[in-house]
């Protein structure tokens, strides 16, 4: 199948990951730029600001951590705060319907998970061609486990 891609593969929002990072970056340049230019800051006043623009840059690089990594065993969905590991019997279905705001698995416990590595938000096109791409991994595994 045309849409199989060859494992191991990794799905990364990248539009959403370049336009974090360059705003994480963008907005730790100027506030240690303003925090170094403002009088009357004393040390530790400086070093608040760009403690909290470290922060920042670090929530942002914490949103755009997201990836679903597929080999031969399975996937590894990573989202913002947790890590799984799944096998590809573990998942029924790959969803992406208009609206979402990112991929659902369905797994066999009856359960759906958010798999934050193929949104559309910024690609809309680059994350359904991904979607269809994990959906051909996971039906072409499912039937080589039938055999």
């Amino acid at each position: 199948m045309s849409d199989t891609p060859t494992l191991p593969v990794t799905f990364r929002p990248g539009p959403t990951r370049l336009v974090l990072h360059a705003l994480g970056a963008a907005s730790f340049v100027t506030i240690t730029v303003i925090a170094l230019i403002l009088d009357g800051m004393n040390p530790g006043e400086r070093i608040s600001f760009v403690f909290t623009a470290a922060l920042f840059w670090g929530v942002l690089g914490l949103l755009a951590r997201p990836k679903i990594v597929a080999d031969d065993q399975g996937v590894t969905v990573v989202n913002v705060a947790r890590s799984r590991r799944l096998t590809w019997a573990e998942i029924v279905q790959v969803n992406l319907r208009p609206g979402d705001p990112w991929v659902f698995l369905n797994l066999t416990d009856g359960t759906s998970m958010a798999a934050m590595g193929i949104q559309p938000g910024i690609a809309r096109q680059s994350a359904v061609r991904d979607a269809k791409a994990l959906r051909a991994l996971t039906e072409a595994a499912h039937t080589g486990l039938q055999r």
